[in-house]
């Protein structure tokens, strides 16, 4: 297991590790069985198509959560993140093809505080286009 970050070590610019990550028809398939959220945008072409979107949509909590874990990766401990918050803006659009979308994912430390916590940035692209706005994590750091 990867050594935690501790408070010391980061300051406001700090930078965390990319991540990118794949989201597939069959990713969305598995979320639905687990959220319970089976509306048809996020499986049925024609469905999708007829309500005014390009294609099949990942689901805006899966995207929230695919980006979320930059921070956990990077705090390692999922428990130090305190608050997690986004606007959707852009949905996910999923092709029907072996790649599917992928979600670039980068953070910065915008905010270091004397409490021991730190604010996180992330920024969350699909296809150069912002998918996630105003996303932001605190996190509590040893």
């Amino acid at each position: 297991m990867t050594a935690s970050i501790t408070w010391a070590d980061v300051e406001v610019g700090t930078v965390l590790p990319e991540l990118t990550v794949q989201l597939r028809r069959v990713d969305l398939v598995k979320y639905a069985g687990a959220s319970g959220d089976f509306n048809p945008i996020h499986w049925n072409e024609s469905f999708a198509v007829a309500v005014g979107l390009p294609d099949i949509i990942a689901h805006g909590m899966l995207t929230m959560a695919s980006a979320g874990r930059i921070v956990t990766d990077w705090a390692v401990d999922p428990g130090a993140v305190l608050e997690y918050g986004v606007r959707f803006t852009r949905p996910v659009v999923v092709p029907n093809d072996d790649d599917g979308a992928t979600l670039q994912i980068t953070a910065v430390v915008g905010e270091k505080r004397d409490d021991g916590t730190v604010r996180v940035d992330i920024t969350a692209k699909c296809l150069d286009a912002t998918v996630l706005g105003k996303a932001q994590a605190v996190v509590r750091l040893a």
